[in-house]
């Protein structure tokens, strides 16, 4: 597996609301986790809008997929988090929480995958505080692929944890960054979906 979770074939049912949340947690985690093949690239090109901001945002990202080659599309996704050295973004908790990699944050999210019973895949090497990795962490939380179901309560605080204190800046940054084209509308959505999902969990655990 190329993400940093090893889930169970197992899942539960889940609500059409709560379906569409993983999806949505899959599909940046798809285009953050590596350069997006062109079979990736062609699929975003089938996305659909509508008049909402993240539904304005995927019409934009399915218009760029349509105009962009896929090598055009993996060298930008080379300049923005890859780089000579480094990238002009680094998507890791650690980095945008402390200024550096491999730090508390990340000793804390292991804790808590070690409580939860999330294992890290062999053969990876990215640390798993990059955004990409959590947002594959809060999909199977979502359909319950790591050995249980989860209540919402308990997504709330892992999302709480390792994504709400961080996540929107970064796809803030990446919204604005100066390498983005394609990826600029991958920040849009993703900006958006944090805010949904922070009041979300709010109001539902106040009520």
């Amino acid at each position: 597996m190329t993400n940093n979770a090893v889930k169970s074939e197992r899942q539960v049912v889940v609500s059409e609301e709560d379906d569409l949340r993983a999806q949505l947690y899959e599909f940046l985690a798809t285009l953050l986790r590596v350069e997006p093949t062109d079979a990736v690239v062609k699929q975003v090109v089938n996305l659909s809008g509508d008049d909402t901001p993240i539904g304005q945002a995927s019409s934009t990202l399915a218009h760029l997929a349509q105009k962009m080659d896929g090598t055009s599309v993996r060298n930008e996704y080379v300049d923005l988090f890859i780089g000579v050295g480094r990238g002009e973004l680094l998507p890791y908790c650690s980095y945008y929480l402390t200024g550096f990699l491999n730090e508390k944050p990340l000793a804390k999210l292991r804790q808590d995958m070690a409580a939860i019973g999330i294992a890290r895949a062999d053969g990876v090497k990215e640390p798993e505080d990059h955004i990409a990795s959590l947002c594959d962490m809060m999909a199977g939380l979502i359909r319950g692929q790591f050995s249980r179901s989860f209540t919402l309560a308990e997504q709330a605080s892992f999302f709480k944890k390792h994504l709400a204190p961080w996540a929107s800046l970064f796809f803030n940054d990446l919204e604005s960054a100066k390498n983005a084209v394609f990826y600029a509308p991958v920040g849009s959505i993703g900006k958006v979906f944090m805010d949904i999902e922070s009041k979300s969990f709010d109001m539902e655990l106040s009520g």
